[in-house]
């Protein structure tokens, strides 16, 4: 695991957390916070496959 794979899986973490104490404390704009990061995440974590497939591929 590389350092931008810890870096996203942190974001990911953080996003979690904050939505789920969004929820606990019935806060629809942490939730929602939570909920965008771990897309970020999810974003960043697909464009680097991308780029290492297509790397690989030359």
């Amino acid at each position: 695991m590389g350092t931008e794979d810890l870096g996203n899986a942190a974001e990911r973490m953080t996003g979690k957390v904050k939505e789920g104490v969004g929820k606990l404390t019935d806060n629809e704009k942490l939730e929602a916070e939570g909920k965008a990061d771990q897309m970020k995440a999810d974003v960043k974590q697909a464009a680097e496959k991308v780029k290492d497939a297509v790397d690989d591929a030359r």
